[in-house]
């Protein structure tokens, strides 16, 4: 077995979840240094309208690349589950049938999305002074939709098996990369935002590549010598995952579309509140990172433990995994309610528009205990193979969302906040409910 990869069904489980939630922290955390990025270069170098652009495409870029990105996370619970089991034969065949499901749908997707950006940033109610560099900056993001898709694919096929430390690696070196080319393209070349963008997808294919010449020493996903070897996938095995992946995807695209709810009423303030919006979201997209990253080891915790059928050890490690998270949520809480000012003029330079955002992420801040549980919990309902209840959790959050949305979202900058955070808690109890009568019918099962 390949030294990277690892069997979280026996040994310490608070232990391997801590030793596996770090990798993907700091991989994670790598990642929205991409984000982060083009943020600060965007704004300090071009303009705080032109990160207003770069800000309104990114609900766009959650609904779009969400899907595409949420089913090769859904394919992830049955690469797990077969590696729980010890089915490396499946294994094989479920990665290879991902592989080719993911390539079409990109291909796809990219065609009909750089198509339909115009009435997509149109029906968003895009201000005028910022329509032209959000269409840019987008145009190039989904040019880019099958590297992005193949990178998050190969980083979910290592995660499964128990590597986080791989995805880790190769995020640091696309981040590097990533923000000697921002400077390069957007300070030195005055490429505008497309200079940005264009450097976010280069990042991504380095990260892919980086991953993909690790999975070829992985040796569980190497083939035996009396395997046939066919040029098209399974169909059973691509039932099987699209059954699996598309309600993950879905969910993706049904919480992005609450967001672009929420974008809306935002884009009718003016272009001042588009930039407070989208330093705020930058960071509370940087700071769930946390809560995310421990979901997601509790993902392939529980994943190959339901394929090992050991019910008891879930249960142990989802309440560990509620305690650390509940630790990790502690300081970046009390930054958000208590610092606003100091880390949004990191990005903005008008006192106006950090004004706003002083009203928006004390809200944000008091609510990421909920949004870490959430987290837990989703990831938790979804490594047990149900991920039904967590795409109808997606439309609960919609409908919070639009429900506060046009109650408070309307009167003030504030309330879209509380529309924001009240989607959170709303969709945490939801999948609490969820992951306590899932675990008790498999025990019983079992």
């Amino acid at each position: 077995m390949n030294s990277e990869t690892k069997n979280m069904t026996s040994g310490n489980s608070l232990q391997q979840i801590v030793l596996f939630f770090l990798p993907l922290l700091f991989g994670n955390l790598f990642q929205q240094v991409y984000s982060l990025v083009d943020s600060i270069i965007v704004g300090k170098g071009i303009g705080d309208k032109a990160l207003a652009a770069v800000g309104a495409s990114g609900t766009l870029n959650f609904l779009i690349l969400g899907f595409v990105v949420g089913l090769t996370r859904g394919f992830g619970i049955h690469f797990s589950q077969s590696f729980g089991k010890g089915d490396n034969r499946l294994l094989r065949g479920y990665v290879f049938s991902a592989q080719f499901i993911s390539t079409i749908i990109s291909i796809l997707f990219t065609i009909v999305c750089i198509f339909s950006l115009k009435t997509m940033l149109i029906f968003m109610s895009t201000p005028e002074d910022i329509f032209k560099d959000a269409y840019r900056y987008f145009v190039v993001i989904l040019a880019g939709i099958l590297i992005t898709v193949l990178n998050n694919l190969a980083i979910t096929i290592l995660q499964s098996l128990g590597d986080s430390k791989t995805p880790l690696r190769a995020m640091i070196i696309s981040s590097i990369i990533n923000i000697i080319l921002d400077i390069l393209f957007v300070i030195g070349f005055k490429t505008g935002v497309i200079g940005a963008a264009v450097a976010t997808v280069i990042a991504q294919a380095i990260s892919y590549a980086f991953c993909k010449l690790q999975l070829n020493k992985v040796e569980v996903l190497m083939s035996e010598g009396n395997e046939e070897h066919s040029f098209l996938p399974d169909k059973q095995l691509c039932f099987d995952l699209l059954k699996m992946g598309l309600p993950v995807a879905f969910m993706n695209s049904v919480t992005a579309a609450g967001g672009m709810v929420l974008q809306f009423f935002v884009n009718t303030m003016g272009s001042a509140y588009v930039a407070a919006y989208s330093v705020c979201m930058k960071f509370a997209g940087l700071f769930e990172q946390f809560g995310i990253s421990v979901g997601l080891a509790i993902l392939t915790f529980v994943g190959q433990n339901k394929g090992a059928a050991k019910f008891d050890r879930i249960r142990k490690g989802v309440l560990q995994g509620i305690g650390l998270s509940t630790v990790v949520n502690i300081p970046l809480a009390a930054i958000l309610i208590f610092l606003p000012g100091f880390i949004s003029s990191i990005m903005l330079s008008d006192s106006a528009t950090i004004g706003y955002c002083t009203e928006f992420m004390p809200v944000l801040g008091i609510s990421m205990f909920a949004l870490g549980w959430l987290f837990i919990f989703r990831y938790a309902v979804q490594g047990l193979g149900n991920t039904v209840v967590p795409m109808f959790s997606g439309f609960l959050e919609v409908a919070m969302r639009l429900l506060f949305g046009f109650t408070l979202g309307r009167m003030s900058f504030r309330g879209v906040a509380i529309a924001e955070v009240s989607a959170w808690i709303g969709a945490f109890i939801m999948l609490m409910i969820t992951y306590f009568i899932d675990i008790k019918k498999l025990k019983k099962q079992g």
